[in-house]
């Protein structure tokens, strides 16, 4: 490097954005992933030891996915090399396997490839590339946001270990800016900046789990406020708002605000208004609620509130949950909005709470034995006459045929109770002629 290059490459780090400025060079200086980077664990032992294999990061942006590459490229002896999907055609790969291959030979040196948005990568790549990930000569980290076992190419899978970064959350956030804030070197150290509390976790919450964004919008934020009277640069809660682009909304995911507004958008399902559960919904996803918090809640809300009544308004919330994955956000925001319609204004039943009645019988009450043509009579049929006396359903008419099922002390008992709505309103008729006629009807309820 000559004293031009010196310079440029200078000029560049001190002009660069305060993201990348800020981007950890080190595992001690890396925040979050800590299921993948904690202390004793198998990706970090292998960075600290320089004996990886090829591995796919894969996660949202600004979880640290190129960032760990370049921590990588810092602490190993191999030879580090970057090409983007979209950008290198085969000529770059061929370059960089006859480059790797020289070192190998020359110096006994390995080489890391690192691929930026690797399921980009299309065929005539893999073709150059797989060879010599397969044999040894590459090392391959690829990166990328979408899910590898559905876009990145089956082969590269089958040769990598996946490792799957997540959402940092809320305190990582802020520990990134106040190191930002800290550091003389590359952050704002040498500055005088005071940023309230309030400013500080609201730029740290809304970035949704993005180092990236928050970072962006702090330094929005610091360049963009002039210094007062004392020299001092204030960042206040109205500034934070202006420089992340979104007004604080009462919202604490580990307070009042949060459980609050959660049991209001479920009671606004359950009570089948779909206006009000799309604006709680939006209120949540607007102050940086988890998704998948707001699915989970959802699932349950299927099976408890809705139930029997529309016995596919759990299928079509599982489908919802599915597709938020593979699909990520924003456009996400869609399912979510299609499963939160489906259950306000699906019919509701909550019978599945037949089970807790059942569970506290089986507590609070003397436990029933199995009736004997109910027990396995595969062991002790002839001694015990277990299964003695069994009636086979579907030997009879309609597949049914009346038996006691329920333990002798529970005879008679009704723990389902099927309400008047929707599908379970025909389960209730079917159900009412196995309970009262004894089957004697010729047939069961039409439809069934």
């Amino acid at each position: 490097m000559d004293l031009f290059d010196y310079n440029r490459e200078k000029t560049l780090a001190e002009k660069a954005p305060l993201a990348a400025r800020m981007r950890p060079r080190t595992l001690e200086e890396f925040v979050g992933q800590e299921h993948i980077l904690g202390p004793g664990r198998l990706l970090r032992r292998a960075i600290q030891a320089d004996q990886l294999s090829s591995l796919i990061f894969y996660g949202p942006p600004g979880t640290g996915k190129t960032t760990l590459a370049r921590i990588i490229a810092n602490t190993t002896r191999a030879a580090f090399e970057g090409l983007n999907a979209v950008l290198a055609g085969v000529a770059d790969i061929r370059r960089v396997v006859a480059d790797s291959n020289d070192r190998l030979a020359q110096h006994s040196r390995r080489t890391i490839l690192f691929v930026d948005e690797v399921h980009r990568f299309n065929k005539a790549q893999q073709d150059a590339l797989l060879p010599h990930v397969e044999n040894g000569t590459l090392v391959l980290i690829g990166a990328t946001t979408e899910n590898p076992y559905f876009e990145v190419n089956k082969a590269l899978v089958s040769r990598s270990r996946i490792f799957e970064l997540r959402s940092l959350q809320t305190g990582d956030i802020l520990q990134v800016l106040r190191q930002a804030l800290r550091d003389a070197e590359r952050g704002y150290g040498r500055l005088k900046v005071e940023i309230s509390g309030e400013a500080l976790n609201h730029l740290a919450d809304v970035a949704n789990g993005d180092a990236r964004a928050a970072l962006n919008a702090l330094e929005l934020a610091v360049e963009t406020t002039p210094a007062g009277a004392g020299g001092a640069v204030e960042v206040d809660l109205t500034v934070a708002e202006e420089s992340i682009q979104r007004r604080a909304v009462l919202y604490d995911k580990e307070g009042d605000a949060h459980f609050d507004v959660a049991s209001a958008f479920i009671k606004s399902l359950r009570g089948s208004d779909p206006d009000a559960a799309l604006y709680w919904m939006a209120r949540m996803i607007h102050a940086g609620e988890d998704p998948r918090f707001i699915l989970r809640r959802m699932l349950i809300f299927a099976a408890e509130d809705v139930g029997l009544a529309d016995p596919a308004a759990l299928e079509r919330t599982v489908a919802a949950a599915r597709a938020f994955d593979y699909v990520g956000m924003p456009e996400g925001r869609y399912h979510l909005s299609q499963a939160c319609l489906y259950l306000a204004t699906a019919p509701k039943s909550n019978s599945t709470m037949g089970f807790f009645d059942a569970l506290a019988a089986v507590e609070n009450e003397r436990t029933g034995e199995v009736p004997g043509h109910l027990k396995d009579p595969s062991r002790d049929a002839d001694g015990l006459g277990h299964g003695k006396g069994y009636l086979y359903p579907h030997s009879y008419r309609h597949h049914w045929v009346s038996q006691q099922y329920l333990p002798d002390t529970l005879k008679g008992r009704l723990f389902y109770q099927p309400n008047d709505i929707g599908y379970e309103a025909r389960l209730k008729e079917r159900l009412k002629w196995l309970r009262e006629s004894g089957g004697q009807q010729k047939q069961p309820p039409e439809g069934e």
